[in-house]
């Protein structure tokens, strides 16, 4: 199946965000569930000065509203985790659960790229359908990962978890930009993976855009240096203007891997969940249990 976007509603009433007054709000969070220990230079292709620590964080996101829920990307497993040398905090479904989301429940799961930490724990979500772009699955699939060096962020089993889910008619293919609800969309950037795409999301606050791997970390794309596992460099610069674009301002561009997003936006709850809101503002606060 592929699912194509619809054209702009450009007759509608806009707000001063640019969302339609009758563009449904969503509610978006982001759950870390796990983390590792970098350093600068290992997160940027150019130097950088000083090369101070710079641990890398991994989400998953919730997006819900409308009486929708979407689940965008779904984390790896303890397996991965042990061999690749990352510390597993919770299982992503440890995590959605926290906010009263049971994965088999689950209608809908967008898979912004296929690379291991993005794309395992499938059989968690065994009643979704899950959307990914046409050009990211035949990446995954193709002569390129005869190269070691994209082979090695894919893991064999979870493209071969896709495949099974495709022949059970529950993958949905996307070229480009498609509309999967009002206010919530999603548009291949590419770079990263050759089929990487980013989730738009209107929320009260604006349009939010989950960069997903578009850019690992903030400073990548605040700096133009870009994160030093890409499939196409020309690409991946021009994907920072696009991204920025479709957000409603640079501050509502959502990082994937940043653990700035923990610190910048308002807890979920009591704080200690690590899950933050990304519909409200950001606002520096104390994260002294991190």
């Amino acid at each position: 199946m592929t699912a194509a976007a619809p054209p702009p509603d450009t007759a509608a009433p806009l707000t001063p965000r640019g969302l339609s007054m009758t563009t449904p709000r969503y509610d978006v969070y982001a759950l870390r569930y796990a983390t590792v220990d970098r350093r600068a230079s290992e997160n940027f292709l150019q130097p950088v000065e000083p090369d101070a620590p710079m641990p890398m964080d991994y989400f998953v996101w919730l997006v819900r509203g409308g009486g929708r829920v979407f689940v965008v990307d779904t984390g790896f497993a303890q397996e991965a985790a042990d061999r690749r040398g990352r510390r597993l905090l919770r299982s992503p479904a440890e995590a959605l659960a926290l906010l009263d989301v049971r994965t088999a429940a689950v209608e809908d799961v967008i898979i912004t790229h296929l690379h291991y930490d993005h794309a395992g724990n499938l059989g968690l979500f065994e009643n979704a359908r899950l959307h990914v772009q046409e050009e990211e699955m035949a990446y995954a699939t193709g002569p390129r990962m005869l190269d070691d060096r994209r082979r090695h962020a894919f893991e064999s089993a979870d493209v071969s978890a896709m495949l099974h889910r495709l022949y059970a008619g529950r993958v949905v293919f996307h070229r480009g930009e498609a509309t999967l609800a009002p206010g919530l969309s999603v548009h291949r950037i590419g770079g990263h993976t050759r089929g990487l795409q980013v989730v738009r999301v209107a929320t009260r606050r604006g349009w939010v855009v989950l960069a997903s791997d578009a850019a690992h970390f903030g400073a990548n794309i605040r700096r133009r240096n870009p994160f030093p596992v890409f499939d196409d460099l020309d690409a991946m610069l021009a994907g920072y203007d696009r991204v920025e674009g479709l957000a409603s301002s640079p501050a509502h561009v959502i990082p994937g891997h940043d653990p700035e997003v923990l610190r910048l936006y308002p807890a979920w709850h009591d704080g200690k969940s690590e899950v933050v809101c990304l519909h409200e503002p950001p606002g520096r606060r104390d994260r002294g249990e991190r």
